[in-house]
């Protein structure tokens, strides 16, 4: 029977690539979330426009090695 509290997991995305890619996305979100709340159209497109270059930085990682198995990449230890 598998022991359903001590189950094993993959990295499930946690690298530096993907939070990288989190963390701009989070603050462009944030951003032009505050910018349509004040009517402040420009900001709130400049803001969508980080949405897509956050997706690009993650997958620029990605392909330098720093995401879930590159060669760059250094799982952590669970706890």
């Amino acid at each position: 029977m598998a022991d359903t509290q001590h189950e094993e997991h993959d990295a499930e995305g946690n690298s530096i690539a993907a939070w990288t890619a989190v963390i701009i996305m989070l603050v462009a979100f944030a951003v032009g979330t505050a910018a349509f709340c004040f009517d402040l159209p420009v900001v709130v497109w400049i803001a969508a426009g980080f949405e897509v270059i956050g997706l690009i930085v993650g997958q620029i990682l990605k392909r330098m090695g720093y995401g879930v198995g590159g060669h760059r990449y250094v799982p952590k230890a669970h706890s």
